[in-house]
């Protein structure tokens, strides 16, 4: 069964000291195009959460993003404040006012904007001062059922698509077999036009039966479309075999397509016949279709 490159998936983790979601947007793209967000104390692990991801989707413009948010843990009696900390930073600054000439809101924001200005006294409350970093395989599992979904979401769509692109497979194999049912016609309308040019031919003195009977193979050979026939059966038959493999197979997909496209373009071309033109003309629409659904999977 194909899949989509289309996807979305979405997974969440709430603990008592932090919550973290990781969000995963896939479209259609011929490479793994992936743009990532993330949290500043997972930027070192960058490229191991490429590696998971690519592994995982393996192509499609991807859009990952992970929130990560920490608990803050309230006091004793309930207050998210820790009073005498505020209380002695409010008293420096107070101070520091008088020194610099400058109001306690200008000061706050000359603070803010210098880096290290500001900092958490090392005997503060661990709910303050202790950002204890969170290990990268906490959150491992949050990333890989995200990923999850992604693919589910993937299979769901493949499945429409496989439905979809076998049916038009299913439309060239109708229309060759109209080609093949108005074949002999067409052959023998090709034998009479032959058989009256051999009556014309035979009459003037110029006629050499040796050279006419080359002209005659060429132009039997040149017209006779049953191996181009055979070659689109077979090319057909490959390709809703391959469509229902369980790995990523649109690229080859792609280049069993070509093929497809290379036979029915002979057969146009040799036929010299406007019906066969017509059911031609039909296949390739049909073809067109299938190219097109298939820059949508893997």
């Amino acid at each position: 069964m194909l899949h989509s490159m289309t996807g979305y998936g979405l997974a969440q983790r709430e603990t008592d000291r932090y919550s973290a979601s990781v969000e995963i947007k896939s479209l259609n793209s011929k490479t793994l195009d992936l743009t990532l967000r993330l949290p500043r104390f997972l930027q070192d692990h960058e490229l191991e959460i490429r590696n998971v991801v690519a592994k995982s989707l393996v192509r499609g413009k991807v859009n990952l993003n992970l929130d990560f948010v920490r608990q803050r843990a309230t006091g004793s009696q309930g207050s998210i404040v820790n009073k005498e900390v505020l209380a002695t930073a409010c008293r420096e600054l107070q101070e520091l006012t008088q020194v610099v000439g400058l109001s306690l809101e200008q000061l706050a924001a000359v603070a803010r904007a210098l880096p290290g200005a500001l900092r958490i006294p090392t005997d503060a409350p661990a709910s303050i001062a202790d950002e204890e970093e969170v290990p990268w395989e906490e959150l491992l599992p949050v990333l890989q059922e995200a990923l999850d979904r992604v693919n589910q979401f993937r299979r769901d769509e493949g499945q429409a698509l496989t439905s979809e692109i076998l049916g038009y497979v299913d439309r060239i194999r109708m229309l060759l077999a109209e080609v093949e049912r108005h074949d002999p016609t067409r052959i023998e309308q090709v034998r009479q036009r032959l058989l009256s040019h051999v009556a014309e031919l035979a009459g003037t003195e110029q006629f050499s039966s040796g050279r006419f009977e080359q002209e005659v193979l060429y132009y039997i050979e040149k017209l006779d479309i049953a191996e181009e026939k055979v070659r689109l059966v077979n090319h057909l038959h490959y390709f809703a075999e391959t469509a229902g493999l369980p790995e990523p197979t649109g690229k080859k997909l792609a280049f069993i397509s070509q093929e497809i496209g290379r036979e029915i373009n002979t057969i146009g071309s040799k036929a010299n016949d406007s019906i066969i033109q017509h059911l031609v003309v039909g296949m390739k629409e049909e073809l067109e279709k299938i190219k097109e659904q298939i820059n949508n999977i893997l």
